[in-house]
């Protein structure tokens, strides 16, 4: 088995805010993350694709194929905006990585079979911060 890797950039708003609690719990909870104004990250999301290499390309997945895909089907929806807001599937869920890694998940794995029928999408790892990252394998 191979593992190939590709990473991509986004910029995105959002705020962690609980509607159920009082605002001194939301701040009490999640410190600036709650500010009623948003506040912004540089995020860095890699996929990992595992498989055995195609005997005509050399291909675990056409690299060019998975960027395209990721640039459609995530970048084109998340990045500079507001995630809590712009996205529709994150409508409904707390704006945090965790979440937001998750629904990633569901959007590329089925895609990723149509590009790559013997390859499976493995992980993926999305840098909020230089510090602060989740990682994502499935619902294995």
């Amino acid at each position: 088995m191979v593992i190939v890797y590709r990473k991509e950039h986004f910029n995105a708003a959002h705020k962690l805010y609980n509607s159920n609690w009082t605002k001194e719990k939301n701040v009490e909870i999640f410190g600036p993350c709650a500010n009623e104004n948003w506040h912004g990250h540089n995020f860095e999301l890699i996929v990992g694709v595992k498989g055995v290499p195609d005997p005509e390309t050399g291909f675990v997945i056409d690299l060019k194929r998975l960027s395209n895909l990721i640039k459609e089907e995530i970048l084109e929806k998340v990045d500079h905006k507001n995630l809590n807001l712009d996205v529709s599937f994150m409508e409904g869920k707390m704006a945090s990585c965790e979440n937001l890694i998750i629904e990633f998940w569901k959007i590329l794995q089925p895609e990723i079979q149509e590009i790559a029928p013997k390859a499976n999408l493995h992980h993926l790892r999305l840098y909020e911060t230089p510090r602060n990252f989740v990682d994502y394998y499935g619902d294995k």
